[in-house]
């Protein structure tokens, strides 16, 4: 089943965020290599794709997982979580409509 992660940054956690980044997107890679990763990205904190020193507000990571606790455990050791990028962490089951 498919999992909708969403999380929340702390406030002024951009140098964190950056830091962290390598590990962070090797680990959504890995989903990637296996067929599990939908989609994935952060929230820029303005509107638009690069949003400088103002950063990001968040992310959100769409991944097919074997049930809500795998998603959970998955979620509570990524990267950005040791760095203290992310405030907080929201896990839910997500049901894909479209595209077909």
């Amino acid at each position: 089943m498919l999992y909708a992660i969403i999380s929340e940054d702390a406030l002024n956690s951009l140098d964190r965020r950056m830091s962290a980044r390598p590990a962070h997107l090797a680990r959504l890679q890995e989903l990637q290599n296996i067929g599990k990763l939908v989609l994935a990205g952060p929230h820029p904190a303005l509107d638009t794709e690069n949003p400088g020193e103002t950063g990001f507000t968040g992310s959100l990571i769409v991944a097919e997982f074997d049930n809500l606790s795998a998603a959970k455990q998955w979620a509570d050791t990524d990267p950005y979580i040791d760095a203290g990028v992310y405030a907080k962490v929201t896990v839910k089951p997500f049901k894909k409509v479209f595209p077909q």
